[in-house]
């Protein structure tokens, strides 16, 4: 290493200081922008399971290697101009066919029995039922069915695999609810 050529000790010491702070630096980035991020948790949509002040894990790998699942709980790009993420639950996936009748969701004409929310949706929002999800794309819902905005409105609507940033795997705050999520 060029370190070694440093005939000095105290220049070679602060040379290899200096190279092993930024091979760290580097590292961290790599694993942030690839592997893994960090989410803020704002506003209740997903309430009980993540509350307002939550932060999150988001494991990106995950979906380098395979495709998202239902009950994913997922973070995704809201819109290009604001830069803002959204977190939900994915409950329906490519292909399926979700509608909404006397205040429950069915998915493929069965009751979307999950045990996040389990009140009368009173909430329809702007979307048209029933809907098919397209190819690549995923019907979300906020676990707090009443509270959230989500795929039945027109401004989020079912989301494109290339929107999702991340799976939320672990809360790393607050410390009494530090944990994995599901």
């Amino acid at each position: 290493m060029f370190c070694n050529r440093i005939q000095n000790p105290i220049l070679r010491g602060a040379a290899e200081w200096l190279v092993s702070i930024g091979l760290a630096v580097l590292l961290f980035f790599v694993v942030r922008g690839f592997l893994f991020r960090t989410a803020h948790v704002d506003g209740g949509s997903m309430s009980p399971t993540l509350i307002h002040g939550d932060m999150l894990i988001l494991n990106r790998l995950t979906y380098f290697i395979s495709s998202p699942k239902v009950g994913d709980i997922v973070a995704f790009l809201y819109t290009e101009e604001s830069g803002e993420y959204y977190i939900k639950r994915i409950v329906a996936a490519p292909g399926d066919v979700v509608d909404l009748r006397d205040g429950f969701f069915y998915v493929n004409e069965e009751l979307l029995n999950d045990d996040f929310s389990s009140e009368e949706t009173l909430v329809y929002g702007d979307v048209e039922f029933p809907v098919t999800i397209a190819k690549k794309n995923y019907f979300v819902l906020g676990d707090d069915r009443n509270g959230s905005q989500d795929s039945r409105f027109v401004n989020v609507g079912t989301v494109s695999a290339e929107k999702i940033v991340g799976r939320a795997n672990f809360r790393i705050w607050p410390f009494d609810r530090v944990g994995r999520v599901q």
